[in-house]
């Protein structure tokens, strides 16, 4: 598994957000300047986000993007899949992949889905609070 810039860029997009937390919307424009990412390429992935229900915006004067619930209530995982196109270690694991013709004899498949199941679980295990206070020993 790789983690594209995207899904990177996605997880400080959030942590930034959460770190903004308050009622008001926080502008693109700040957002891509605190985290070094162009507003164009951001923009894309705010859509990605908006999309997923994870932040929600707000066009005009005093708008921007926020988190749409608590820190607290996001995981990696949830983040990560909706940004990335797969988390699977192997293709054959990925959603909608064709069957494989080895799949009865294939002597790594049990090793591929414990992988898997390894790597979701462990996402699915640290929130977005913890990445606020990495100093708390978590992740």
């Amino acid at each position: 598994m790789l983690v594209s810039t995207k899904g990177r860029y996605s997880l400080r997009v959030m942590i930034d957000l959460a770190e903004q937390q308050s009622d008001k919307y926080v502008p693109l424009k700040e957002i891509a300047g605190r985290q070094g990412i162009s507003e164009k390429y951001l923009e894309s992935i705010i859509k990605l986000l908006v999309k997923g229900k994870l932040l929600t915006g707000l066009r005009g004067k005093g708008g921007g993007y926020k988190l749409t619930k608590a820190p607290d209530q996001y995981t990696v995982g949830d983040i990560l899949r909706l940004t990335e196109e797969s988390l699977a270690p192997v293709s054959c694991l990925e959603e909608d992949a064709p069957s494989c013709p080895r799949r009865d004899a294939c002597r790594t498949l049990a090793l591929w889905q414990g992988l898997d199941r390894a790597i979701g679980d462990y996402l699915d295990r640290i929130t977005l609070a913890d990445l606020l206070h990495p100093e708390d020993g978590q992740p």
